[in-house]
């Protein structure tokens, strides 16, 4: 049935964008440090990147992209530089002093967006991970109409996923232990950016 086939592609989706990696602890972080409102765009700008290399599933252009070695090399080297990026970020933010105050959100949701976009859009797993999903769920002679609405569920689902980390880390508990570690959990963060740029950049293109 495609109801049946439908929930077994947001189980395996649900596992897969819940799971810690470099989008959930942006989020994470995001919300520690500037609360749930500047999470929340992050979440956004993630969930329309995660959405877009479903779009490119669904459409049938991940499999000619996986084949492509000059786009798979592109887009690692893109993905690891970003993420380098990040890893620089948070080791400046560790050494950094503490700030007096929260800096307010004003003019800032754009470039959280933007950030969280830019980490979605260069993450070349995500497109083999949509591809996996769908396949799980669609069988032989599944119509297109059935993938367009799984595609649509499992987009909706991860912006979901995204808003629950968001409203679970901007906890006034939570935030208070991360004003507390700073600069260890920013230290950690930068550690954990940087060796995923890493390992991104030095993948070969036949990465699972």
């Amino acid at each position: 049935m495609i109801e049946a086939d439908i929930w077994t592609s947001l189980l395996a989706f649900l596992v897969a964008a819940a799971s810690p990696g470099p989008a959930t602890l942006a989020v994470s972080t995001t919300a520690m440090a500037r609360g749930t409102r500047a999470a929340l765009w992050a979440g956004l700008g993630l969930s329309l990147g995660l959405a877009f290399w479903g779009v490119v599933a669904a459409a049938g252009l991940g499999a000619v992209l996986t084949e492509s070695a000059t786009a798979l090399f592109v887009l690692r080297l893109a993905g690891g530089a970003y993420l380098l990026y990040l890893a620089w970020l948070s080791a400046r933010s560790a050494i950094a002093p503490r700030p007096e105050h929260v800096p307010t959100l004003q003019g800032e949701g754009g470039r959280l967006f933007g950030r969280g976009l830019l980490l979605n859009l260069t993450n070349p797993k995500a497109v083999l991970a949509w591809m996996a999903v769908l396949a799980l769920g669609m069988q032989a002679g599944t119509g297109t109409a059935a993938l367009l609405v799984t595609t649509a569920a499992c987009a909706v689902l991860g912006g979901a996923i995204y808003a629950a980390y968001a409203l679970a880390f901007a906890r006034p508990a939570v935030r208070a232990v991360y004003r507390r570690a700073r600069r260890g959990i920013e230290a950690v963060v930068a550690a954990f950016f940087g060796y995923a740029g890493l390992r991104l950049v030095a993948a070969r293109n036949d990465m699972p």
